[in-house]
């Protein structure tokens, strides 16, 4: 059962696809996600959240519940972007469903920066897959955003393109959570 931890939704469930197409982020993972980003931040409210492979819209609805003000979630599967949509109807959340690839969304043009980044690809995605992925989103960021990447325990380092500094690694189990900074821009750039 996956539900939503906190905020105006908290406690309440939602539907998750079938099979194992996904891999929804655990609830505990999610729990110390968020409670690190609020640590940091002091709040979500007013931020600008985008959710990169976003599968169930775990991550995305979490960060509406809370109050960030903008949240997008990129999913390519048509189903499933459905399910976040209808999710977000019944949590009565407002989160802007974007059913594409992420590499491809990233390239087009989006109109906004983002403060906070929350990205789980799936686990076999290559780090050349991963490192143009995060070149497309570094230029996407609001100065000093915070990018979390949930990657496999088993799997290394990204290698992590101009523009992101990574800030801390945290470990639950089988999963790892990479904070990463937006480097601040020169003046002018």
């Amino acid at each position: 059962m996956t539900r939503i931890i906190g905020g105006v939704a908290g406690g309440r469930r939602l539907g998750t696809p079938p099979g194992a197409r996904t891999r929804p982020t655990s609830d505990r993972v999610r729990e110390a996600l968020f409670s690190a980003l609020e640590s940091e931040r002091g709040t979500l409210t007013g931020a600008r959240v985008l959710d990169l492979y976003a599968g169930s819209g775990a991550l995305a609805l979490e960060a509406a519940s809370r109050g960030a003000e903008t949240v997008v979630a990129v999913e390519s599967d048509r189903r499933t972007a459905r399910l976040i949509g209808e999710n977000a109807r019944g949590l009565g959340l407002h989160c802007q469903v974007v059913v594409q690839p992420v590499e491809r969304w990233l390239a087009g043009s989006i109109g906004h920066s983002f403060d906070i980044v929350l990205a789980d690809p799936p686990y076999p995605l290559g780090n050349p897959d991963l490192v143009r992925v995060l070149a497309l989103l570094a230029g996407r960021l609001a100065a000093g955003a915070t990018v979390v990447v949930e990657r496999s325990a088993r799997t290394p380092e990204p290698e992590w393109p101009d523009g992101l500094e990574p800030v801390r690694r945290r470990d639950y189990g089988e999963t790892t959570l990479w904070y990463v900074r937006a480097a601040a821009r020169e003046p002018g750039a």
